[in-house]
């Protein structure tokens, strides 16, 4: 048989076979799952040398390669690192790229905990953080300083859904000498290609759409040629890896990832227009609605959409979003997505310091799992309904 290459197929085709080839363990669909620590070599000379493909768990194993291939092929990228949480792949890249004195830009709309990390431990380390406003776009030229090494952006932003012209700023970036990191886990690589938009390394929370299940925690950081000798090489210093059991997994998952997104968009898109126009709501925020501010921008560079989104309740306050959530039957209060089930939590914004409004009424994020629409709408209804009468 001539060697396995699907380089030019459809992407599901690609999911179904990326990352290892059957050949390689004795016809077995799936790769073994490695668990590992010690290697042994087979003489002191490849011992002094590390002369062999394996040479410690931490630096690799034939499982951790399967799914870093995998995401390879999705990303176009040179290299992939895995760590045992999204928040991982956020703070590995960001502690290899940065040192005391370095000034790094953050959208403010970005992840709650990237936050967190950026305003306790970078500080601390003598760290320069700034926070920008998601709609700068090449604008973000007039920020940058001689000493800015990182430009770090989220498209869409987190909770509030704000698009980023993210090869304008990849652009103005660079023209600084900056390294541009992209959180792309709304999107996943089958609707945005970070790299193919000039983001140097792309970060995603394995945990949420490959992964899928919600019983897994992961993350995965890809690097282009230029910036992954200096990723990989950041990782391997801090020692961050995944076990086996989590990347296996999340190998599983790629395979029906394509399809559950299917799934995931078709639903997300007709409960966000559905609900645009049922009372009580007085906004929804999904870059996939031609109502949303950043629907050209989305549309321009994206080639589809997830199942997450916000939607803006029509006045009141934490009573009336408590009231909302409380009603729910169907929906789970809890924090992630990407899973099967449909999850609701209510936005907190108060720790940003640009991108926090001002927004008619409390902010219910809305994941949208893969239970029927009918049934998903109800309880939607039963939430609203609830809220009104407070």
């Amino acid at each position: 048989m001539a060697k396995r290459d699907f380089t030019n197929t459809g992407i599901n085709t690609r999911l179904a076979h990326v990352g290892n080839d059957p050949r390689d363990f004795h016809g077995f669909v799936n790769p073994p799952v490695v668990h590992a620590s010690t290697v042994l070599f087979p003489d002191a000379a490849t011992m002094a040398g590390r002369a062999q493909k394996y040479t410690y768990g931490t630096r690799g194993t034939p499982t951790t390669d399967a799914l870093a291939a995998a995401i390879d092929s999705l990303e176009g990228s040179a290299g992939t690192i895995m760590v045992p949480s999204g928040l991982a792949a956020v703070t590995v890249p960001l502690l290899a790229f940065l040192s005391a004195g370095d000034h790094a830009l953050i959208v403010d709309s970005v992840y709650g905990p990237t936050r967190h990390f950026a305003d306790t431990m970078l500080k601390r380390l003598g760290i320069e953080i700034q926070y920008y406003d998601p709609h700068v776009g090449g604008g973000i030229a007039a920020l940058m300083k001689p000493n800015t090494k990182v430009v770090f952006t989220e498209s869409p932003g987190s909770n509030t859904f704000e698009m980023q012209d993210i090869p304008a700023i990849a652009k103005a970036a660079h023209a600084g000498g900056a390294v541009v990191m992209m959180d792309n886990t709304w999107a996943t690589p089958l609707y945005f290609k970070p790299l193919d938009h000039g983001v140097d390394i792309s970060i995603h929370a394995a945990t949420k759409y490959p992964a899928g299940h919600s019983d897994v925690l992961l993350g995965t950081v890809s690097a282009n040629a230029a910036c992954w000798e200096r990723l990989h090489e950041g990782f391997l210093t801090l020692g961050a890896c995944p076990a086996p059991d989590d990347v296996y997994q999340v190998l599983r998952g790629l395979r029906t990832m394509g399809v559950r997104l299917e799934r995931h968009e078709q639903s997300t898109l007709e409960i966000a227009r559905w609900l645009e126009k049922q009372p009580g709501v007085a906004r929804v925020l999904h870059p996939g609605l031609e109502s949303h501010p950043g629907h050209m921008l989305w549309k321009r560079d994206f080639c589809g959409s997830s199942g997450i989104f916000s939607v803006v309740l029509d006045g009141g306050g934490q009573s009336q979003a408590h009231a909302f959530l409380d009603a729910l039957e169907i929906f789970g209060l809890g924090y992630s997505w990407g899973g099967y089930e449909s999850l609701a939590v209510h936005v907190y914004l108060g720790d940003r310091t640009i991108a926090k409004g001002p927004y008619e009424g409390p902010l219910i994020r809305l994941q949208i799992g893969l239970e029927d629409v009918e049934d998903i709408k109800n309880d939607i209804a039963r939430g609203l309904k609830a809220a009104s009468a407070v």
